[in-house]
Parts: structure tokens; sequence; C-alpha cells
């Protein structure tokens, strides 16, 4: 019975979390951007923290490791913003799925 139940709650948290996620990408909006470059008659999108000057200063008060780890932050906070939640949520779903699938099979054994 143990094993019925592991196997239902791995296709409950499959089923709901890739709904919650398409639901969250179809309905995120993409982060507006910070700043802008105007060249000619045309503005383009910039990230500032991705400007040579930004690189530099951040280099030189906290060294490379501080460099590495502002791009990592940076990368694990658009994970949670806009149609990248929903991406993350249903990618979480699907592991969590997966491990109680696995788990529901040991307990087969």
């Amino acid at each position: 019975m143990k094993r019925r139940g592991l196997f239902l709650l791995a296709l409950a948290i499959l089923v709901v979390g890739l709904a919650g996620g398409a639901a969250i990408y179809g309905l995120g909006e993409e982060p507006e951007p910070q700043a802008y470059i105007i060249v000619g008659d045309t503005a383009y999108p910039v990230d500032p923290a991705s400007s040579k000057t930004y690189q530099r200063s951040l280099q030189r008060y906290g060294g490379k490791m501080a460099v590495v780890f502002d791009d990592i932050n940076r990368w694990i906070a658009a994970r949670f913003q806009g149609k990248e939640l929903g991406i993350t949520v249903a990618a979480a779903s699907v592991v969590a799925a997966v491990v109680l699938y696995a788990l529901a099979r040991l307990l087969d054994r």
C-alpha cells in the first residue's frame, strides 16, 4: 500500500508541477530592462551589471572570485523571475516526482 501511495504522490506532484509551471510560464512577463543605450534613434536595453566598468570595479574591490560569485548570484536570481520561474517549477516537480518514483521502486524490492 505504501508503494502505491508513493506512485500516486509522484504522479500528483508531476501533474500539478507541470501544470503550475506551464501556467506561470504562460502568464509570466519578462523583467523590464534597467538601463538603455541609445544609438541613433533606437534605444537598446542593456544590463548595467554586464558593463566593463562594473566588472572592473567589482574585480578591483573584491577580486576575481567576487566577479564569479556575482555572476552566479545573478544567474540564480534570474531563474526565479518571469517565464524562467515557470521552467524552474516544472523542472523541480519532475525531479521530485522521479525521486519519489525511485523510492517507491526501492520499497517494491
